[in-house]
């Protein structure tokens, strides 16, 4: 009677027993972790992980907030804006330069006196010719091809001798757009922006310039076209 008794004991406390351990190890798994709600702080006095993004966003946005509190008052501003402190303050700079002519100037004494210019720099064109006078430009009309701007127009004729040279070269100085691509395209260097920029006119039909113009600019800046050219030569 009493084996009895104790088998059906072990029989009923064998089904809790595997409850037991089943729920032991699903405790100690990640998906016991994630299915447990964390509704408040783990350990007194410290806050939940999930919080920290939170609290670390808001202390770099209090960081990049500037403080305007250390600023000037409307009263200054006022101040400033109706009793021209700005002007006040500029012409002190200027007084002091007149009194102190140890100073260097802030500026160069333009036009006798100009600052550096790159070989690079492009500005008024020129036509070149060659040392025994001879027009460099063969009429390819690859300048007139690549212009974006289309400010050139050139017609030409075959020569005596077989050889092409134009009739008409025009460039609208009023439509280009200083690009420097008739300059890379030409194969013999004749179309050039030399460095110039004093060409202002009074009227628009001064700044259409024909061949002869072009001519005339690139005989009176040969030298400084030619030594320009040279400089660049090793990156072209």
């Amino acid at each position: 009677m009493q084996a009895q008794i104790a088998r059906t004991l072990a029989g009923a406390a064998a089904p809790r027993a595997a409850a037991a351990i089943t729920a032991r190890s699903f405790a100690t798994t990640s998906a016991a972790r994630l299915a447990t709600p964390t509704t408040g702080p783990e350990h007194a006095g410290r806050a939940p992980p999930h919080s920290m993004p939170v609290e670390k966003a808001r202390y770099q946005t209090a960081i990049q907030t500037p403080d305007y509190s250390n600023g000037p008052s409307a009263l200054d501003k006022a101040a400033s804006l109706f009793f021209f402190s700005e002007i006040a303050r500029g012409m002190a700079v200027v007084l002091e330069q007149v009194r102190c002519a140890r100073n260097p100037p802030y500026t160069i004494m333009y036009p006798f006196e100009k600052g550096p210019v790159s070989s690079r720099f492009r500005g008024e064109h020129a036509l070149r010719r060659y040392a025994s006078g001879e027009e460099r430009c063969i009429a390819c009309k690859l300048c007139e091809a690549i212009c974006p701007a289309q400010a050139i127009t050139i017609e030409s004729e075959a020569r005596e001798d077989g050889a092409r040279r134009t009739t008409r070269y025009d460039i609208d100085m009023t439509k280009c757009i200083y690009c420097g691509f008739c300059q890379e395209a030409c194969p013999v260097d004749a179309i050039v922006e030399s460095h110039n920029t004093e060409y202002t006119t009074e009227t628009r039909e001064e700044l259409l310039y024909n061949k002869e113009k072009l001519l005339a600019n690139g005989d009176r800046m040969e030298a400084e076209l030619a030594a320009a050219i040279q400089s660049e030569h090793p990156y072209r």
